[in-house]
């Protein structure tokens, strides 16, 4: 099964609300319209696609400030469930990754404490625990992790 990384198209977007109900059902999971709003807003988003399924992934990275003293978050990744194992969150994690070291960002992201695959992922890619966020996510009021992996330059990163 493979796949390819591309722009997020806007037609996807029902799709990516339909994966966040189904990846994140205890909290309050991104409506299509809040998809539509980080696009507009210019943010960075990619997907992960496969043929003949369509999207199996998306991903999504702001990046706020000049050269230097820029900053990145990353907004959400989220894979399909039938595809979790196969690389496309690790793959998806890298594309964000690349943009923000083009500008030598730090980058900074939220994490469910509970989310143990999601902390590997991210601790392998050179995120470290900052600080912890009780209650961050609602309804179900789960803690996150507050995760950082400092600037690096596109050199750096291959």
């Amino acid at each position: 099964m493979t796949f390819r990384l591309e722009p997020l198209r806007g037609r996807d977007l029902a799709r990516c609300a339909e994966l966040e109900a189904i990846l994140f059902p205890g909290d309050d999971p991104w409506r299509e319209s809040a998809f539509q709003a980080e696009l507009a807003a210019g943010h960075h988003y990619v997907g992960a696609y496969a043929d003949p399924a369509g999207l199996v992934g998306y991903a999504g990275i702001s990046v706020f400030g000049g050269p230097a003293d820029a900053e990145a978050n990353v907004h959400t990744i989220g894979v399909d469930p039938e595809w979790h194992g196969k690389g496309i969150g690790k793959a998806l994690l890298r594309a964000l990754l690349a943009r923000a070291d083009a500008v030598a960002a730090p980058v900074y992201l939220e994490v469910r404490t509970d989310n143990e695959v999601a902390i590997g992922l991210y601790e392998a890619h050179g995120f470290t625990r900052i600080g912890m966020r009780r209650r961050y996510y609602w309804p179900s009021g789960a803690d996150a992790y507050t995760m950082a992996r400092p600037a690096r330059v596109a050199e750096e990163a291959t």
